[in-house]
C-alpha cells in the first residue's frame, strides 16, 4: 500500500510541478466537476452514510452537509476571479519610484485527512478550497465510514483524473503513512489527541498543516435571557447528529437561579424534537460500540458523583444513546473534563459572569463559543472575556456555515483557518513582488558612500 500511495502522490506532485499556475477557467472547471460530483451522487452518499452509522436522517444529511457544501463551491466559483487578482501593496518613501504587490500562487498538492461525523462536507469542503486555490489534492476518509469513503474513492475516479484529485482508503496505518507524505499542505479535521500526532508526523518533512480540532465549546446564557428562547438554540446545535459535531455547544453554563428552569426547558424541547429517539429516523446513531460505551460511562460517573441526570421518555431499550440533560456535574468527571462529542449536555450553575469567564479560561481554548443575551454590555463583557475559535451570538453553529467568515480553531481547538476567501489564501502562497522604477534610488546611494547615503541617513532615521 506504501508504494501505491507513494505513487499516487508523485503523480499529483509532477502535475503540479508542470502545470503550476492553472487559470481560473481550468479551476472552475474542477469546481463544477466538483458540483455534479455532489448532485449526481446525493442518493448514493446518503444511503452509504446511513448504513454506516446505523442509522441518519436523510434531513439532516442534506442540511447540515450537502447544502453547505453546495453554497460553499457557488461563493468560491463566483468570487475566483477577485480572489486571484494580483494586490498592490505600499512602497516606502526609500525605494521609490517603484511598484509592490502580492500574486497568490497554488503551493501545489494539499493533503485532506477527514473525520467521520460529517464525512462528505469534511472532506469536500476543503476540497473547495484547495481546488479554488489551483491545487491538486488527495484526500484520506476515515476508516469510520467505510462504504461512504469507498463510494466517495469511485464516484471521485470517474469524475477528476488522477493527478487532480485521488481519494485514499484505509485503516490507522495508511492515515499515518498518508499523514507523513511531503504535501505542500496538510489539512486535519478530527480529536486534538490524533491531531498531534498528524503534526509530529508533517514535522519531518516541514509541512504546514491546519488542523481543526474540537474540545469544550461552551453557551454561556446570561440572566437577560430566557431559558426557553436559548433551549431552542442548544437542542438544535447540541442533538444535531447526537451531537457528534465539532462546534456543538459541549456544556453550558447558566446563572444560578435559572439553572434548573433551562435544564428543564432543554428536555422540554427535546421531546418535541425527537420523541421516542430510540426508533425515532431522525434522530442519529453513535457511530460505533465503543463512542457508545464512553458515552454511556460518563453518564453513569455523573449520576454516582451526585448531577441530575434528564432524560427524555422512552429513552431507554435500545442501542441508541438518548438526548441527556446533566444539572450539575462533578468537575473533575469526565463530563467536565473530556470533549463529550454525543448526545449529553451538562448544565453548570454560575453566581455571576466573572465566574463564568473563569470557568471558562481555566480550559483549554474552545473551538466555538456560544453567548446568549441582549445586553450590548454582556456581550461584549464576554466577547472580550474568552477566547474561541468562532463565535455565535444567540444561536448555535451557525458561525461555520457563513463562507465569508473564517472557520478555525485556536490553541488546543486547532491551528489555522480556512473557508472562502479565508481558505483560498490558507492554500495559497503569498509570493512578494517587488519592480523598482528607472531610477533605483536605493542602489545610488552606495557604495562608496557618499553625500546621498549620508542624506538620507539624517532624514530617515530620525
Amino acid at each position: 500500500m506504501s508504494e501505491t500511495l507513494q505513487a499516487t502522490f508523485e503523480k499529483a506532485r509532477s502535475a503540479a510541478r508542470r502545470d503550476r499556475i492553472p487559470d481560473a477557467e481550468a479551476r472552475r472547471r474542477r469546481l463544477a466537476a466538483l458540483k455534479r460530483l455532489v448532485l449526481e451522487n446525493r442518493d448514493d452518499f446518503a444511503r452509504a452514510i446511513d448504513a454506516d452509522f446505523g442509522g441518519r436522517a436523510r434531513e439532516e444529511f442534506e442540511l447540515m452537509e450537502v447544502i453547505p457544501l453546495l453554497n460553499a463551491i457557488r461563493h468560491a466559483t463566483r468570487s475566483l476571479k477577485r480572489w486571484m487578482r494580483d494586490e498592490r501593496r505600499h512602497v516606502a518613501l526609500t525605494f521609490r519610484p517603484a511598484r509592490a504587490w502580492v500574486r497568490y500562487e497554488p503551493l501545489g498538492v494539499v493533503g485532506i485527512i477527514s473525520p467521520w461525523n460529517y464525512p462528505m462536507l469534511l472532506a469536500l469542503g476543503p476540497l473547495t478550497d484547495a481546488l479554488a486555490a489551483g491545487n491538486r489534492a488527495l484526500l484520506k476518509p476515515s476508516e469510520l465510514t467505510p462504504q461512504f469513503s469507498e463510494i466517495l474513492a469511485r464516484r471521485v475516479a470517474d469524475r477528476f483524473e488522477a493527478d487532480e484529485v485521488a481519494v485514499v482508503t484505509g485503516g490507522v496505518e495508511v492515515a499515518q503513512a498518508f499523514a507523513g507524505l511531503p504535501f505542500d499542505h496538510l489539512i486535519f479535521t478530527g480529536s486534538t489527541a490524533v491531531g498531534r500526532k498528524v503534526m509530529q508526523a508533517a514535522a519531518d518533512n516541514l509541512t504546514p498543516v491546519t488542523l481543526e480540532l474540537g474540545g469544550k465549546s461552551p453557551a454561556i446564557v446570561a440572566p437577560d435571557y430566557g431559558p426557553e428562547r436559548a433551549a431552542r438554540s442548544i437542542v438544535l446545535g447540541k442533538f444535531a447528529n447526537a451531537g457528534q459535531t465539532c462546534i456543538a455547544p459541549d456544556y453550558v453554563l447558566a446563572p444560578a437561579d435559572a439553572a434548573e428552569a433551562l435544564a428543564r426547558a432543554v428536555l422540554a424541547r427535546v421531546e418535541r424534537a425527537y420523541p421516542d429517539p430510540q426508533t425515532n429516523r431522525q434522530y442519529s446513531n453513535i457511530i460505533s460500540q465503543r463512542h457508545r460505551d464512553r458515552l454511556n460511562a460518563a453518564i453513569e460517573e455523573a449520576r454516582r458523583g451526585g448531577a441530575e441526570i434528564l432524560q427524555p421518555a422512552g429513552a431507554t431499550g435500545g442501542d441508541k444513546v438518548p438526548p441527556t440533560i446533566v444539572l450539575g456535574p462533578p468537575e473533575d468527571s469526565r463530563l467536565m473534563t473530556e470533549e463529550n462529542f454525543g448526545p449529553v449536555l451538562p448544565v453548570v450553575p454560575y453566581r455571576d459572569l466573572d465566574e463564568a469567564l473563569a470557568f471558562v479560561n481555566a480550559r483549554p481554548r474552545p473551538l466555538a463559543l456560544y453567548a446568549f443575551t441582549r445586553d450590548a454590555k454582556t456581550r461584549e463583557a464576554i466577547l472580550d472575556g474568552a477566547i474561541s475559535g468562532g463565535v455565535t451570538l444567540n444561536g448555535t453553529l451557525l458561525h461555520v456555515a457563513q463562507d465569508d467568515l473564517p472557520f478555525g480553531g485556536v490553541g488546543a481547538s486547532g491551528i489555522g483557518a480556512y473557508h472562502g476567501r479565508d481558505g483560498f489564501r490558507r492554500l495559497s502562497h503569498a509570493r512578494a513582488v517587488y519592480a523598482p522604477g528607472r531610477a533605483n534610488m536605493f542602489e545610488r546611494m552606495g557604495p562608496p558612500f557618499g553625500r546621498l547615503a549620508r542624506l538620507a541617513i539624517r532624514v530617515l532615521g530620525r
